[in-house]
């Protein structure tokens, strides 16, 4: 297959695959043309045994992924009891693929990213990263983005994020000492810190490696489920009109509107 939002780098060498969005221009964000082009290159992974661990990141320096394309149109049904969401799966652990994923983020990391986020097994960041979840600010429900954080770092500090929108971002610092990231990084060693990591990975036996992979996720696969699953009624009751989030976007205030901590 040949995605159109994708980059993919194969190192048969190493056995890692690096996969990139590449949408510098929308601060690789997901459109649904993308949100496809993920899902076929997580279940594509899975049959490829010349790749035993990933490395996704974002195209530039600016971000990492910014969530979904503000572009995007996606109908609703009229039902309150469901929501069509073109991020669910984005994932690899959506799409059964449980080859580790590193994920090495540079720049801005917010909204919809935690679904990636979420399912890698653990972050590699820039010194200049940021993170934040600006769906409060909008109007709109912080629901599978809060519960992905919710697994991933102290109770508090999920909430404060979840709950503080655009006034606050989080630094690449803070999200270490919390342990949101493992590792931290000069903006022009990023990729290669990455890569060591998942070399190393992909130089075990895999077939340990995807064991242990799963039975870290486990641990706490009936927790989430659980959670991701009153998700989608969240989201229906709690988010405003989408004219009205539309709004409150436009009106958002130019330049620097938030504090970094």
């Amino acid at each position: 297959m040949s995605p159109t939002s994708l980059t993919v780098d194969r190192d048969k060498a190493t056995g890692v695959a690096v996969l990139t969005l590449d949408r510098e221009a929308r601060h690789n964000a997901v459109d649904l043309a993308t949100a496809a082009d993920l899902a076929a290159v997580w279940r594509e992974f899975r049959y490829d045994d010349t790749v035993r661990a990933v490395v996704l990141t974002g195209a530039g320096t600016a971000a990492f992924c910014t969530g979904v394309d503000r572009g995007v149109e996606v109908p609703q049904p009229a039902s309150p009891y469901s929501v069509d969401d073109p991020l669910v799966s984005i994932g690899p652990k959506a799409n059964d693929l449980w080859k580790p994923v590193v994920a090495a983020v540079n720049g801005m990391a917010c909204g919809g990213a935690f679904y990636l986020l979420g399912e890698s097994e653990f972050i590699v960041a820039s010194a200049t990263a940021t993170f934040f979840d600006p769906h409060t600010s909008y109007g709109m429900v912080s629901a599978y983005e809060a519960v992905y954080m919710a697994q991933r770092m102290p109770f508090g500090e999920a909430a404060r994020m979840s709950l503080m929108g655009t006034a606050e971002r989080l630094s690449a610092r803070r999200a270490y000492e919390i342990g949101l990231v493992s590792e931290l990084a000069e903006p022009a060693e990023l990729l290669p810190a990455t890569l060591r990591t998942a070399e190393t990975l992909a130089g075990f036996p895999t077939e340990a490696v995807q064991g242990t992979v799963r039975s870290l996720w486990s641990a706490k696969q009936a927790a989430l489920q659980q959670a991701l699953a009153q998700a989608p009624h969240l989201v229906t009751l709690g988010n405003l009109a989408p004219e009205r989030q539309a709004e409150l976007f436009a009106a958002r205030r130019p330049g620097r509107e938030f504090r970094l901590r």
